[in-house]
């Protein structure tokens, strides 16, 4: 099972000065996490893809082809690339440049995002989301397969024996499906045989269990069980102890609060927060033993293969994030693999 940490760039707000973090502060932040992650282990490094003043990062290929330069093995994704609002050409030329700069070490994970800003920003029409969701995706895998296309849709001008370039290393280029929840997602991620990234950021591993098991069983009725892979997402943080772990709830709380986010979000209460941490919670947030015995649940429960934590939220202090990177990579990770090593044995 491959762990890995992954940070959506949210700019909090400072509680010194009450004004937002800079973007070009977080994002030298984020390198130094990335550089971090390299050297202490994660097999994955993802950033998220937002178009709002709320965060400093709307071009993850960017950012990820500096930290690409900056470390030699750790694997860049996007977490997710909104390809429902973009042009899946410039999508896949972004990540197989990404890919031939990182030297092989490029992925996409696709989503329709939940947010409104880049159907708006990039002119395309939000209610017909899914269907934009399926042509693109559509495109994008036949793009990866062919440097030469010859393509047409509703939501794109048509490609009359198109040269795409450059090619990426990886052949294919890994696409993974970001999925929220929705049963459908689900199903169209198994019947087209590719890895799907769950967002589990509430509820219980019985939850995540049902869409799994939607994305298994079409998988196998479109004859590729064999190339389905499941990774998790979710809040995290590995904390010195479960009091530390505990005293994280304001914070947490200011991070999803509506007022943070435009309006968006939730409330989060305190019985909620304590409730989603306990054993069979989706909230990743407690000491070195709590997490390793909730992701070997989750792998044991879901067949999983990668977990990625959602590390940086709420303007952390960064050397609390520096603390919870190096305790997933020195701690959780060699007690989940040696876990996992003796159940095969």
């Amino acid at each position: 099972m491959e762990l890995g940490i992954i940070s959506l760039s949210d700019l909090a707000v400072d509680p010194d000065t009450g004004r937002p973090v800079a973007a070009l502060d977080r994002i030298d932040e984020t390198l130094a996490y990335a550089r971090a992650a390299d050297e202490l282990g994660p097999h994955v490094f993802a950033l998220g893809e937002h178009h709002s003043h709320k965060f400093a990062v709307a071009s993850p290929a960017v950012v990820l082809a500096t930290i690409a330069g900056q470390t030699e093995r750790i694997r860049l994704t996007s977490g997710v690339t909104v390809l429902s609002a973009l042009d899946p050409v410039r999508v896949y030329q972004d990540f197989a440049q990404l890919d031939l700069v990182s030297h092989g070490r490029a992925e996409i994970i696709a989503g329709r995002s939940a947010f409104a800003e880049p159907f708006e920003l990039f002119g395309a029409p939000m209610g017909e989301y899914d269907e934009l969701f399926r042509e693109k995706l559509d495109l994008l895998l036949r793009l990866r397969e062919q440097d030469t296309v010859s393509w047409r849709g509703r939501y794109r001008p048509p490609l009359h024996d198109a040269q795409i370039a450059p090619r990426a290393l990886q052949e294919p280029l890994p696409v993974w499906v970001g999925v929220g929840g929705s049963p459908g997602s689900a199903e169209r991620a198994g019947r087209l045989g590719l890895p799907m990234t769950l967002g589990y950021i509430g509820g219980t591993l019985a939850h995540a269990r049902r869409a799994v098991d939607i994305y298994r069983a079409a998988g196998d009725a479109a004859g590729h069980p064999e190339k389905l892979r499941v990774g998790i997402s979710t809040h995290f943080y590995a904390a010195a102890s479960d009091q530390d772990a505990a005293d994280v709830f304001e914070p947490y709380r200011r991070y999803l609060h509506p007022d943070s986010n435009g309006g968006r979000g939730f409330v989060v209460d305190r019985g909620t927060f304590d409730a989603s941490r306990q054993r069979q919670g989706a909230l990743m947030i407690g000491t070195v033993e709590q997490l390793t015995e909730k992701i070997l649940d989750a792998h044991a429960a879901l067949g999983l293969d990668r977990f990625i934590g959602q590390f940086d939220w709420g303007g952390r202090p960064a050397e609390r994030v520096h603390e919870s990177i190096e305790r997933l990579a020195t701690e959780i990770a060699p007690a989940a693999r040696a876990a996992i090593g003796a159940a095969v044995a």
